[in-house]
């Protein structure tokens, strides 16, 4: 096994913001009511709205009070509607008693906020003399403010904090619940919300406020974090990772990635801004927020203007680890076709995806496609029968199952059953609706909390593709290898994806420097053997980046040209990347 240099922390320094940010609530405090006094010198009266994120902890709350000691302190939950009014108008995104799936929707904060109280926080706000803070979410619509913070927050942390039942969700007092369904209310709700805010507000942020750590919270200015914005889409840059347990969760991440120990490590996201943050440092202060601040701030940059007509301010590709080595299969599963989730989910595309194989073990598989001779009526009745206790889902009856080796690269298009078998170390390339899969089986076994874990059979039955079988699946999706290019030290393959799937995958060997161009859109890439890379743009535009082994790493399409060459102790070496894309941009 490598000695681990994999950086689970990476860090941008933002050039030119000496005195921009501070850290600490004492310093937070002080810059804030610096801001407040001379905004309020001008007029008699300065009105500060705190504009929040969900799953802010109390401590935020508790401590800018404490510290600002406002003439006025209005807190925008007053002007919230009752919590059953807000149960009912939530109920037809939330898909009634499904434990997984609603419908995501264009949800704003007005479905929130009642009209009357929201207006008499306006009447307050406007007739006070002095400092007034509005807090929380919904703050800019309460108020006219002079000044507007944005308390910002990564979404795993929320997660996390969901988990150890100590936030509830939006307009709820629901702490302690089910962390699945508060997962469930926050992804087809909450954070629709919030992302509608930031869109609308972000241009307008005199601070960000990270609450990551309530105890050491960080601010920046707006005006710092809108030049951050511009600098990152000016070159490379990697997200901060994230690392869960699962039920067939595996050992090689704890050992590639130099993680705690822990029973096992299944999960990696790597590259999903939807739910990843960003570090960013300030003159050496660190602030912590979501990628989706650089998606919504600079989509067209990021993204190219191709993605951005397609897709709009959404990053569409993802990238994750599923580890299974040492651990046991994924659970037998299937995405939806793409009028079905666009149908039953709202959902604007599918999550096409693929298996590119980091590492395997001797005896490593992967399950894709169906028998040659599979019967639906029998494989259906089968699954159905194990769901209500009967025998165990005899899956190699019905499923081909493929060797697994290092390099190897499984396509798999919507509407075609697959799993990951055990000890295999899969890169996960794919699109990004999250978490729209369908478990067909799961071995028998209970997910980490005890309790057996969701079977979408009615959902996956009316997606699986029957005529994608073995002979079908070795033509079409299993290493589907061809060269495209070579040069002095260097080479590039096509490995995928399928002509069903809008994503493009390239896969580059280099002994030397390897020449790139996002030719206009964003690139994904992951550094699929060799310890280290550097990323180097031919007219200096940006600084060198070294990428590690396994790291994933995006480059925005305003970059264009660049290049990638062995690094370090690779030097000498054959690396390889694969980069994704998406088709036609």
């Amino acid at each position: 096994m490598r000695k681990p240099n994999y950086d689970r922390s990476p860090t941008v320094q933002m050039p030119g913001t000496e005195g921009e940010a501070w850290s600490g609530w004492p310093a937070v405090a002080g810059e804030l009511r610096r801001a407040l006094a001379a905004a309020a010198a001008a007029r008699g009266r300065a009105v500060l709205a705190v504009e929040c994120t969900t799953g802010l902890l109390p401590e935020v709350r508790e401590q800018l009070r404490a510290l600002l000691q406002p003439d006025l302190w209005l807190d925008a939950q007053d002007a919230l509607r009752p919590p059953a009014a807000i149960e009912a108008a939530c109920a037809p995104w939330l898909g009634g008693d499904d434990p997984l799936f609603g419908c995501r929707g264009d949800v704003a904060i007005e479905t929130f906020l009642d009209p009357e109280r929201s207006a008499e926080l306006h009447r307050r706000a406007a007739a006070a003399r002095g400092t007034v803070v509005v807090f929380g979410t919904g703050a800019c619509c309460c108020c006219a403010p002079d000044l507007l913070v944005f308390a910002d927050l990564p979404r795993w942390e929320g997660q996390l904090r969901q988990r150890a039942g100590t936030v509830s969700n939006l307009g709820t007092a629901n702490a302690g619940s089910r962390p699945s369904l508060q997962y469930k209310r926050s992804w087809f709700v909450d954070w629709r919300v919030v992302d509608r805010l930031k869109q609308e507000t972000l241009a307008r942020w005199d601070y960000l406020l990270d609450t990551t750590a309530p105890a050491t919270p960080n601010l920046v200015t707006g005006r710092a974090l809108r030049r951050g914005l511009d600098h990152l889409v000016t070159r490379p840059f990697r997200l901060v990772p994230f690392f869960d347990p699962a039920p067939w969760g595996g050992q090689w991440m704890q050992h590639v990635c130099g993680l705690p120990p822990a029973p096992n490590y299944g999960w990696c996201f790597d590259c999903v801004p939807e739910e990843h943050s960003l570090r960013l440092s300030f003159g050496g202060v660190v602030v912590e927020m979501p990628a989706l601040n650089l998606v919504f701030g600079r989509p067209r940059e990021l993204l190219g203007h191709g993605v951005f007509a397609r897709f709009g301010a959404e990053f569409p590709i993802r990238f994750d680890f599923l580890d299974t080595m040492g651990g046991g299969h994924l659970s037998l599963q299937v995405h939806p076709l793409a009028d079905y989730v666009r149908r039953e989910f709202g959902m604007p595309y599918t999550q096409d995806e693929s298996y590119y194989l980091l590492d395997a073990g001797p005896d490593a598989t992967v399950f894709l496609g169906l028998c040659d001779d599979v019967d639906p009526r029998a494989m259906l009745g089968e699954l159905e029968a194990a769901q209500r206790g009967g025998p165990p889902f005899q899956a190699e009856r019905h499923v081909a199952r493929w060797p697994a080796r290092r390099h190897d690269h499984f396509l798999i298009p919507a509407g075609t059953v697959h799993c990951s078998g055990r000890n295999a170390m899969v890169l996960e390339i794919s699109a990004t609706p999250y978490l729209f899969t369908f478990k067909l089986w799961d071995w028998g076994r209970p997910g980490l909390d005890g309790l057996p874990r969701p079977i979408n059979l009615g959902h996956g039955a009316a997606n699986i593709q029957w005529d994608r079988r073995a002979s079908w699946v070795a033509r079409e999706l299993v290493n589907r290898v061809e060269p495209v290019g070579a040069g002095p030290g260097w080479r590039e393959e096509r490995t995928g994806l399928h002509a069903l799937e809008f994503l493009e995958t390239r896969r580059h060997w280099f002994t030397g420097t390897a020449p790139h161009d996002t030719a206009g859109t964003v690139h994904v890439l992951n550094l699929v053997q060799g310890d280290a890379a550097i990323v180097e743009s031919p007219d200096g535009a940006f600084a060198p980046f070294v990428v590690h082994y396994a790291e994933t790493f995006v480059v925005p399409a305003a970059v264009g040209s660049y290049t990638l060459r062995p690094f370090g102790p690779a030097q000498g070496t054959e690396c390889a990347t694969v980069q994704a894309s998406v088709r036609g941009t």
